[in-house]
């Protein structure tokens, strides 16, 4: 028991840099024309500026790193991060070769938020939007891809222990329910109510212990399957921080 808890000691301070496959911060921007002529946006030269104070004194662009950008369509913008500053500052080129810039606005600090961008004759206007955040989040395709690489990875990793602990592979199956369940439930609901992604993975962990644990009554004890879910989690965000940064260009 020691050792299991040793295991999870060191792992806690590395959770966030492992939780590269799952849900990341991101801002949806919905521009509002208040002008006669409603140019569309040119995805190339706009930007968004990271801000670490609100005289934004101390900037950097929000860049391009992994998944990490500003993804413009014609019409909208939705900007995911690693992490967000406390305050962000949009320059939006449109193709009528217009280049305006927003307002210094602070970040929602969740995991999912939404901005109104109110497009004026030279300047741009942002502030928090009361329509709630796009609900359709597995039609995203970097939400079907991390629970692809998730669930791949945790199978493989449960079929090591498995094969190592001579425990019955009939488990398995509950490890790909469990995957599934908590995938989804940190995709969709856990993300509304928190911007902690280690709050995420400790979820997954002792979630997936239990219903391994449940489903698997005769075959496996509760401290095995805590070692399992460690196990799991540990090998699908470490390799899966990997695996999605290779990924980036085409998930989105």
């Amino acid at each position: 028991m020691k050792k299991i808890f040793l295991l999870f000691v060191l792992v806690c301070p590395f959770i966030p840099v492992w939780a590269d496959v799952s849900p990341k911060p991101e801002m949806e921007f919905s521009f509002i024309y208040n002008t006669d002529k409603k140019p569309l946006i040119n995805p190339t030269y706009s930007e968004q500026i990271q801000c670490s104070d609100n005289q934004c004194l101390e900037s950097k662009p929000l860049g391009h790193y992994g998944l990490q950008k500003l993804y413009c369509s014609s019409g909208s913008c939705l900007a995911v991060a690693y992490e967000f500053a406390d305050y962000q500052k949009l320059v939006i080129a449109f193709e009528d070769g217009t280049r305006r810039t927003s307002n210094i606005f602070p970040s929602a600090h969740k995991l999912r938020s939404r901005f109104n961008v109110y497009v004026n004759e030279d300047s741009l206007w942002v502030e928090p939007s009361d329509v709630i955040p796009n609900l359709g989040v597995w039609a995203r395709t970097d939400a079907l891809f991390s629970l692809l690489i998730i669930l791949i990875l945790e199978l493989l990793a449960a079929i090591a222990y498995l094969i190592y602990t001579q425990k019955s592979f009939t488990i398995l199956y509950s490890v790909a329910v469990a995957n599934v369940v908590t995938t989804g439930l940190s995709w969709v609901l856990l993300l509304w109510y928190s911007s902690d992604t280690a709050l995420l993975w400790l979820f997954a962990t002792l979630a997936e212990t239990l219903l391994i644990r449940v489903m698997n009554l005769k075959k496996i004890s509760l401290k095995d399957s805590f070692v399992l879910s460690v196990a799991m989690n540990v090998t699908s965000y470490s390799i899966g921080m990997i695996v999605s940064f290779w990924l980036a260009e085409l998930i989105f």
